[in-house]
């Protein structure tokens, strides 16, 4: 699946209309999710599809959750959510489930990431993140240093460390991913720009 191609019928408004209520223009808001402005735009205007890094980044900036800006309600925040009722969700290549009821203090999803699909976007943002490898291996850079995770290993982080993930193998990796989610919609709380690398191959 290509990331750049093809509309959500939902995202693209509600990306427009958390940023508002966050009270941030265009152009803030691009600089805190290390997008251009004319990038943000197309999401906005569903000319182009966000990655899970693109959501999971705009949802912390907005001071939102993923399922808030995928337009998912929840009637009741249910301590049990049922596999049958976890709906896929595709994104930039990685198919994600919700795990956990929207609107929590942190999130909890299961995540299967494909082979070479996003692996170059480093993130840099407040936070903890959590992941358990499930199925497949999984490479993982904090810093400097690469790792390499097999099913059954995990990794609990501090967010501000420079980090990405990517699947070791072709079949991808399956993982449990869980992330806390700063309640603000001030763009500062994205203190560094998302960027990417051109290395083949790297972790």
């Amino acid at each position: 699946m290509n990331p750049d191609k093809g509309t959500h019928p939902t995202v693209a408004p509600q990306l427009r209309a958390l940023r508002r209520r966050a009270t941030l223009t265009l152009e803030s808001a691009a600089a805190a999710a290390g997008l251009s402005p004319a990038h943000l735009s197309r999401l906005e205007t569903g000319q182009r599809q966000p990655s899970l890094p693109m959501l999971l980044a705009l949802a912390r900036i907005y001071g939102t959750t993923v399922s808030d800006l995928l337009g998912e309600t929840v009637t009741e925040r249910d301590a049990v959510m049922r596999s049958a009722d976890m709906e896929p969700t595709k994104a930039g290549g990685w198919t994600y489930w919700q795990a956990g009821a929207a609107g929590r203090g942190m999130q909890s999803l299961r995540v299967h990431v494909p082979y070479g699909a996003q692996g170059d976007i480093v993130r840099v943002h407040p936070g903890e993140e959590w992941l358990y490898v499930l199925q497949g291996r999984l490479r993982l850079r904090l810093g400097d240093t690469a790792h390499v995770l097999e099913p059954g290993d995990s990794a609990h982080f501090d967010s501000l460390t420079p980090h990405r993930i990517a699947a070791a193998d072709q079949d991808g990796a399956e993982l449990l991913f869980v992330h806390t989610l700063l309640q603000s919609p001030t763009a500062a709380l994205c203190l560094g720009p998302t960027t990417t690398t051109t290395t083949p191959g790297e972790s």
